[in-house]
């Protein structure tokens, strides 16, 4: 336990974040290199040097001179013991090479399907007027059922047309189209790095085939050989990875109405299981054949671009000696994990959030196990995620301290191990800081302090690395989908589980005792949401699966609730009662940890690091937690806060409900703790119970405020944004109070606590000359009775809060400053 111990005190710089660093102005050497101490002052020790929008044309992306500044980042990273991931595109999505792909070769752009329809009536000409480089593939006459829904029972494949046009007599009186399906250029673009190049500009990069092995071979040459000339000796060592960003088949800004496609790829559309003539599916209701065909067009498109793109990067990373990262398009894209050796997603556009329950709703919720459970199942060791990414609620820079805490804990709790802060900008010259704002570190608020979110990142990953976590759930999924509704009780109800895509069982080892093996994951049970997904095959599988004492559960559309088919080792649930799940599966599985009272906003991840124990406990709602939690597990319990590094003995209470353990358990809001159990020793009990609260005194008036608001004797306290003159200014202002305690009054308590209230945001406080201690969020309350002791007569207040960028950058009017109520609490324990 001690070497633990001393792991999580000191964190290796291994698990360092490395953060997206922007390189969006002109580009200095002796700039880069004061950053890159910076960032290690900081405890960040390694970056993802990442080409932005802003870099000037005199320094053009993969030219001699941005190279010439690549190896000066990297040089300087290895002396100063950093790690270096590369970016391979300026700027995203990837594949393009900033343009330079389809300048090689124009028959490289980007292509999709467009499909043209033509209503009928009686005889019908149809003349075919093509742009160059477009080619019809299929012209197809189908009876309309209603204006969306086709009839794939009448369709006609018409073979007998010319570069010309088509003719066509419909057959009966019923509503007919012909539908003409055109391989075309998407006119697709990414967003490019210098001025000019951005979404809708007239010199943005045009987006790259990525469905294509000789475009896609062409992007590795430009970019990945580039770099490799440059940077060979660093492969493996500094330089560990290579991140490919959100690939996009079509492309910004793509021409409406269409699907990915490339040429040829009619055969691969073919191969995966569907028919020329059920084209029309893609786009028209075709009836209950509908989604089994979309289904599979998918799959074809998934296994194309595995084979075009992410097959050779993968395979090019790991020939060089590095490993291929990023992440797909999708959040749910968990069949594209399978290339990276680091599998990733990205946290943006407050797509999750913690307001309107993003944070458990909808497909985006899915994304924090997308990559972990594809970790876990496919032996990857590391899972990374580029997080923060225009997350601010109300503008760009409106982000918070608060809600990168909250973030980070999100992902934590869910698996990830490598956190890629987006982003560290360069420069925030002029519009640099609105370009996909904020900066989330030197040029914030809080990087003063952030080597503590530096090691709070580094223990958690250490943590969620190298361990195994402990579930006996798993929910099958396909390649590009992952169910939401049906789990959202699961994180709810605080049981856990892993995502298994369908496309493993075959590799998976079922036992006689009824279990699922893969990796070091046991599964004694498996949720399907969607019963499309499971082929002959797997269906074969999981029968032999039930027969052996598993457990398989299925989503019926039948007016079912959970069904014992005893013997048969199969329960069914409707989907819209699927909230019943955890309470209806009670004795089917174990119940690993179970808290009271019930609240649906604490997420538990229990993981087995070295032989021992770890429950992840994480408060992702706003109010605090308090209450007992019950573990089946016995033996020496302590809390482990990874924030502050604090180890404390956790309050055993006296077990009445069975085997195990009941400890206490206050989580305050934004907090995370790790039940730690060593159940190699002896565990011991402990009292418990809430101490007594006392307020001291009320601090709440008679201010004295300075700084960028000016001077200010305040009888009040109040956001400094309702000051005359004052509404927009970012900036700190220090607030100072004199009061007296009566001598003695701290010797009658165990703790004396300072509570601040509501306060925006970022604060230090002092007492007696005395640095107490920063806050960044909620609850702003800290120790004080050691400087309150220190101090006799008149104790001299010190409070200096720094408030949102938002307000000086975006407008914004956000409240700011010491708003309170401030008091000083006492607390005496009851026993």
């Amino acid at each position: 336990m001690e070497h633990l111990k001393s792991a999580f005190w000191e964190p290796e710089d291994e698990f360092t974040p490395i953060p997206f660093w922007f390189w969006n102005d002109e580009l200095n050497k002796n700039e880069l290199i004061r950053q890159i101490h910076d960032f290690k002052s900081k405890e960040v020790m390694g970056f993802v040097l990442h080409p932005r929008m802003g870099l000037p044309r005199s320094q053009p992306y993969l030219s001699e001179p941005f190279m010439e500044l690549v190896e000066t980042a990297v040089l300087e990273a290895e002396a100063q013991g950093m790690i270096v991931i590369l970016y391979d595109e300026g700027m995203y999505p990837s594949g393009a090479a900033n343009g330079l792909v389809v300048k090689a070769n124009p028959e490289y752009a980007s292509r999709g399907l467009q499909m043209v329809e033509y209503p009928c009536s009686g005889l019908t000409n149809i003349s075919f007027t093509l742009p160059p480089g477009d080619k019809v593939i299929s012209v197809q006459a189908v009876r309309k059922r209603s204006v969306n829904e086709i009839d794939l029972d009448h369709v006609q494949v018409i073979e007998d047309y010319d570069s010309g046009g088509v003719t066509f007599r419909q057959p009966d009186d019923g509503e007919w189209s012909v539908l003409v399906f055109i391989e075309t250029f998407s006119k697709g673009t990414i967003r490019g790095i210098h001025e000019g190049q951005d979404d809708g500009e007239d010199d943005a990069p045009l987006a790259a085939d990525l469905l294509s092995s000789d475009a896609v071979q062409t992007f590795i040459t430009l970019t990945h050989e580039a770099y490799y000339g440059k940077l060979k000796r660093h492969f493996g060592k500094t330089v560990i990875a290579m991140f490919t960003d959100e690939p996009d088949l079509l492309g910004r800004n793509h021409k409406k109405g269409l699907k990915p496609w490339t040429t040829g790829f009619m055969a691969d559309y073919k191969a995966g299981g569907n028919e020329e003539k059920e084209l029309g599916a893609i786009w028209f209701e075709a009836g209950t054949r509908t989604a089994a065909i979309r289904r599979t067009y998918e799959t074809s498109v998934h296994h194309r671009l595995a084979a075009s793109y992410y097959k050779p990067l993968h395979e090019w990373c790991e020939k060089h000696g590095i490993a291929l990262t990023g992440h797909p398009a999708a959040s749910d894209d968990i069949g594209a994990q399978a290339w990276f050796h680091i599998p990733g997603q990205d946290v943006v556009w407050r797509y999750i959030a913690p307001e309107e329950g993003k944070a458990v709703d909808g497909v985006h919720s899915t994304m924090g196990k997308c990559a972990s459970d594809a970790a876990r199942h496919r032996g990857r060791r590391r899972v990374i995620n580029e997080c923060f990414g225009v997350c601010g609620k109300e503008s760009g820079w409106s982000l918070k301290a608060d809600e990168m805490k909250w973030y980070l804990d999100w992902l934590f709790v869910r698996g990830t191990n490598m956190i890629s802060p987006h982003a560290f900008y360069y420069s925030v010259r002029d519009s640099r800081r609105d370009e996909r704002p904020p900066d989330v570190g030197p040029n914030n608020i809080w990087w003063s302090e952030y080597q503590q979110f530096a090691r709070y990142i580094k223990r958690m990953s250490w943590l969620m690395t190298d361990s195994v976590n402990q579930t006996e759930l798993a929910v099958l999924v396909g390649a590009t989908s992952l169910p939401w509704k049906s789990v959202k009780p699961f994180f709810e109800q605080q049981i856990e589980f892993n995502y298994l895509e369908t496309e493993l069982l075959s590799s998976c080892n079922f036992t006689e005792e009824g279990r699922i093996c893969i990796g070091q994951q046991q599964y004694k049970a498996v949720l399907i949401e969607d019963i499309g997904i499971i082929g002959a095959r797997e269906r074969e599988l999981l029968n032999g699966f039930a027969e052996c004492g598993g457990l398989v559960i299925e989503a019926s559309d039948e007016d079912v609730s959970i069904v014992n088919e005893k013997g048969k080792g199969r329960r069914f649930f409707r989907l819209d009662e699927a909230e019943r799940l955890p309470s209806l599966l009670n004795g089917l599985l174990s119940r690993d940890m179970v808290i009271a009272p019930a609240c649906s906003s604490v997420r538990i991840s229990h993981v087995v690091k070295d032989g021992v124990d770890f429950y992840v406990f994480v408060n992702e709602g706003e109010e605090v937690f308090t209450g007992v939690v019950h573990t089946p597990l016995s033996g020496k319990a302590e809390l482990w806060c990874p924030w502050s590094g604090v180890v404390r003995a956790a309050a055993a209470l006296r077990n009445s409900v069975g085997e195990g353990a009941l400890i206490e358990l206050t989580l305050q809001r934004r907090e995370c703790l790790w039940l730690v159990i060593d159940t190699s020793e002896q565990g011991t009990q402990r009292m418990g119970g809430e101490p007594e609260m006392v307020e001291l005194l009320d601090l709440s008036t008679e201010w004295q405020a300075e700084g960028d608001c000016g001077s200010k004797e305040l009888e009040q306290l109040s956001s400094w944004t309702e000051w005359e003159g004052k509404q927009k200014i970012s900036g700190t202002v220090l607030y100072e109070k004199r009061f007296n305690l009566s001598e003695g009054v701290a010797d009658g308590f165990k703790s004396i606590e300072l509570n601040l209230g509501d306060v925006h945001e970022f604060v230090r406080v002092s007492l007696n000359g005395q640095e107490i201690g920063v806050r960044m969020w909620k609850p702003y309350v800290l120790s004080v009775r050691e400087a309150l002791l220190s101090g006799s007569g008149e104790h001299v207040l010190r409070i200096e809060v720094t408030n949102s960028l938002a307000n000086r950058y975006d407008g914004m009017s956000h409240p700011s400053g010491l708003l309170g109520p401030v008091k000083l609490n006492g607390y005496r324990c009851l026993f």
